[in-house]
């Protein structure tokens, strides 16, 4: 199940079951990615490619659903729904048509990462690769650049995004 999909205002309980599907998904890719790099396997590659097949992460349908102009207001709230707000506890620090500046205060994938025990390197590499998404959805557009601040695998209490039109 994909959290950027879903259906609008939805209630608490569909809300945990999207956050719970992320969970899973990251679990699973955790211990995949933990079994590849003990066998000497490119489990970074891995992770993109898993990543990439899930879609989820690289914003099916964002590219559509926003105005021709590429707005970046209409890109936020597009992307950054009610829900997804509730699914990932992020909030939007700015938005206009130069900057979204997003804090992300938990991450299912994140938590799912820590509970199976992956190393603090190994957790920084997968949130850059979870983090791949923001950034094909940002150079799908062409004209915005996405930034990752410092983030929680980091042991921030939050995870710093930003999108920017370019200069």
């Amino acid at each position: 199940m994909c959290a950027f999909n879903q259906p609008k205002n939805t209630d608490d309980a569909t809300i945990n079951k999207v956050r719970g599907a992320i969970l899973h998904r990251g679990l699973w890719m955790g211990l995949i990615l933990k079994e590849a790099k003990k066998r000497g396997l490119d489990w970074e590659s891995i992770g993109h490619q898993a990543i990439f097949d899930t879609g989820c992460m690289h914003g099916d349908g964002i590219k559509e659903k926003m105005d021709t102009e590429g707005s970046l207001v209409s890109f936020g709230n597009t992307f950054f729904t009610e829900d997804v707000r509730k699914i990932f506890e992020v909030e939007v620090r700015k938005l206009d048509e130069s900057e979204l500046v997003l804090e992300y205060n938990y991450c299912p994938l994140v938590a799912a990462w820590k509970q199976i025990g992956v190393d603090d390197d190994m957790l920084a590499k997968l949130c850059d690769i979870a983090m791949s998404g923001d950034r094909g959805i940002a150079s799908r557009f062409g004209e915005f650049e996405f930034q990752l601040g410092k983030t929680i695998a980091e042991g921030n209490p939050v995870c710093e995004v930003k999108f920017s039109r370019r200069t």
